[in-house]
């Protein structure tokens, strides 16, 4: 083999690896597309998520908030009743 033919080789070679590098580096450029692609829409959902999330426990809050207002005041409710058949009792006690 004489230098030139050698040379000659070489310089194939090296564009073959220049090509193979030049295809891996594409390769790995498109997979890292994909991966920021998919990050920036797991952030965008996340976000939609923590909105939607803020707005419903506001809305349960309110909910909560209402439900205090209309319920039953118990211990006033329990006191007439007993007020109410005490003077039941008196009344069926002085009726005789």
């Amino acid at each position: 083999m004489t230098v030139p033919e050698a040379s000659a080789t070489v310089a194939v070679e090296l564009e073959r690896l220049r090509g193979t590098v030049a295809t891996g580096f594409a390769r790995v450029e498109g997979s890292l597309s994909v991966l920021v692609e998919r990050s920036d829409r797991n952030e965008r959902d996340v976000q939609q998520l923590r909105m939607d999330t803020a707005q419903d426990l506001g809305e349960l809050r309110a909910d909560v908030e209402s439900l205090k207002r209309a319920r039953w005041p118990l211990p006033a409710i329990g006191a007439l009743t007993g007020i109410a058949g005490a003077a039941a009792g008196f009344l069926a006690l002085f009726a005789r």
